[in-house]
């Protein structure tokens, strides 16, 4: 009798998990941890092994996959971007993703990030705001009230003192959700007519726009001196938010620029357009902001590192907090050369032979069963 070994346990976060996890830690303290192990991740950026994700655009949106390594972790995204999804009651983007142990191969944890990439997202935000806003910045105009958009606002009150925002988004049923949502806290929401009335006198400016499309959310015109803006919605070829001349008189930060260039608003721009790593700005190689006059754009489009990131954080506060559950992804062999082992018991028993009739028998003498690949 064959014996099998117990599976491989796998730790598994559903999407209740992650949010009894924000419920448990309070969500100022979870996008602060969240916050920080990205802050801490980007400081070891030349140990990570990098690569743009791998996308399969269709004519409504994008699936993408997003891998990176340490060399004791790999981890892996997969998430999608679907604007017309909503119309059919699906969010526009869902997520998943995996840690594993590098040495074995062995997944530790598979985990959703639908409302993880959000929490991320705005942690994200807030990382670079840090280092390229105005010291005191208060007021934030934050245009495109859909799913991450509260995420965005408490991210930024919580973690940066941002006390008032000024919203906008086409659907004033949007702007209603995200008003009622946030009712319970201090923050100052003003609903805007338009994006020109929303950036007015704004220290940072957040757009988190959805649309699949090269638009215009932001013009030259609506720039003032020393602004922040923090380009989120852009980031896949042919989905842009700014004016390319929005760029141009700003000095540009991105996450990744390889991958940057591809799918951020950076797209419009020539190869040779400057643009710094945000890495550089946190380890102290060079500087962010050099003036109250400066403007400054986060052409963000979500990497790879924020993801690995996001994992860790969750693994570990799962673990403090004992949430989740085992899961037996991998299976467990006596002889792990014998994977056959698994089904040996329930395989068809070989029956006597007997010659083929004439319409059994193979048109062509070469015609065989293919061999099944490993």
């Amino acid at each position: 009798m064959t014996t099998h070994l117990s599976p491989l346990p796998t730790q598994f976060l559903s999407a209740q998990d992650v949010a009894n996890v924000v419920h448990r830690l309070g969500l100022p303290t979870a996008l602060a941890r969240m916050a920080d192990t990205i802050h801490a991740d980007y400081l070891r950026w030349p140990a990570f092994d990098k690569c743009a994700r791998v996308a399969s655009h269709s004519a409504d949106g994008v699936i993408e996959l997003m891998p990176i390594a340490d060399a004791k972790t790999y981890a892996f995204k997969y998430v999608n971007g679907h604007p017309k999804n909503t119309q059919g009651g699906l969010p526009t983007v869902m997520a998943f993703g995996v840690l594993a142990d590098v040495d074995t191969g062995v997944p530790e944890l598979l985990s959703e990030l639908t409302l993880t990439t959000a929490l991320r997202t705005a942690a994200m935000s807030v990382v670079a705001a840090r280092v390229l806003a105005r010291p005191g910045s208060r007021r934030m105009a934050l245009i495109g009230n859909g799913a991450q958009s509260e995420f965005q606002a408490l991210a930024f009150h919580h973690l940066m003192g941002i006390e008032e925002i000024r919203l906008f988004d086409t659907d004033p049923t949007a702007t209603a959700k995200l008003m009622d949502n946030l009712s319970h806290t201090t923050l100052r929401l003003r609903p805007c007519d338009s994006i020109a009335q929303a950036v007015r006198g704004a220290d940072i400016v957040t757009t988190v726009t959805a649309d699949k499309t090269n638009a215009t959310i932001l013009t030259p015109d609506m720039i003032e001196p020393g602004m922040h803006i923090n380009g989120v919605g852009g980031d896949c070829p042919g989905k842009t938010e700014l004016h390319p001349d929005v760029l141009r008189m700003a000095s540009v930060f991105v996450e990744y620029e390889p991958q940057t260039r591809i799918e951020g608003d950076l797209q419009h721009l020539p190869i040779d357009f400057a643009v710094t790593e945000l890495w550089r700005v946190l380890a102290g190689e060079t500087a962010g902001r050099d003036g109250d006059a400066q403007v400054t754009v986060f052409d963000s489009v979500g990497f790879a590192l924020e993801d690995f990131s996001a994992l860790r954080f969750l693994r570990d506060a799962a673990r403090e907090l004992d949430l989740g559950q085992l899961l037996p992804l991998i299976p467990g062999l006596a002889n792990p050369k014998d994977l056959y082992q698994l089904i040996r018991a329930s395989a068809p028993q070989p029956r006597a032979a007997t010659a083929p009739t004439a319409a059994q028998a193979p048109r062509h003498p070469r015609a065989k069963t293919p061999a099944l690949s490993a």
